[in-house]
């Protein structure tokens, strides 16, 4: 059985950790280097950084922000937004990264996910979705459509078969994100995600809805889901419980889930 990842996931705009509700009522956290600092410091297995309004903006991403954060943790960290070429992509892993998170602009141009993934390892190269339950049609037979341009834009492309593709495509690594879910602390969208770990042969990341540790329980008892994204247990000011990572392993653990050991 593999190891299964905790990965803390944080959207950043101006510099700051902001966090929304189905993408929007953001309330700020605070400085993205600081916050990345303080989820290495607990024990998180991985980080995830998506500069939310670089393609909305028009401009590339935030490279000194991702030197300043790669300078401080020394755990794998992906970044994503405003990744349009092979270019961007050298820039981001030359400031620190190792992965790069492609989104909107997949959808836009699918050839930069093989570019990427020949230039620099399938491994490297994660299709992020943003994904909302509309209810099966002839065009969407899964019943899931892919949304971008942080789900403002509805694409009429079906999630499991955008997620199939993206494989074929050379991606190593799929983030499923639930719309529906995101931010609600119900629980991940099991359907979805296992729906996607089912048509697909490569990890699938698990992402919206934690809000307890039987979430995480949930979602891992599928073999195809080898991360979840718990950013909001760890730090939401909504939530009445925030969780340490020490927390959550152990409760992994006691139910039988292999984590990774805590290492402070």
């Amino acid at each position: 059985m593999l190891t299964k990842r905790l990965i803390a996931c944080f959207d950043v705009k101006n510099g700051m950790v902001t966090k929304a509700r189905k993408f929007f009522d953001n309330i700020d956290i605070g400085k993205a280097e600081d916050v990345a600092v303080e989820m290495y410091d607990s024990g998180i297995d991985e980080i995830i950084f998506f500069d939310i309004t670089a393609s909305n903006e028009k401009r590339k991403i935030d490279i000194e922000m991702v030197k300043k954060v790669a300078s401080h943790v020394f755990v794998p960290f992906t970044v994503g937004g405003g990744i349009k070429t092979l270019d961007d992509m050298y820039e981001v892993l030359k400031a620190g990264a190792e992965k790069i998170s492609v989104d909107s602009m997949a959808v836009r141009n699918p050839s930069i996910i093989t570019e990427g993934a020949k230039a620099f390892g399938n491994q490297c190269m994660v299709l992020s979705m943003q994904v909302k339950k509309v209810g099966k049609t002839e065009k969407i037979p899964s019943g899931y459509e892919i949304a971008i341009d942080g789900a403002r834009t509805f694409t009429g492309m079906d999630a499991l078969e955008w997620a199939k593709r993206g494989e074929e495509l050379g991606a190593g690594e799929i983030c499923v994100n639930s719309i529906d879910n995101d931010g609600m602390h119900e629980g991940y969208d099991r359907e979805l995600t296992f729906a996607v770990a089912d048509i697909v042969n490569i990890p699938v990341i698990a992402s919206g809805g934690a809000g307890k540790p039987g979430h995480l329980a949930e979602i891992f008892r599928h073999d195809g889901v080898t991360a979840g994204i718990i950013s909001s247990m760890l730090y939401s000011p909504r939530l009445e419980k925030n969780y340490t990572v020490k927390e959550l392993k152990d409760y992994l653990t006691a139910e039988g889930i292999h984590v990774r050991p805590f290492e402070m």
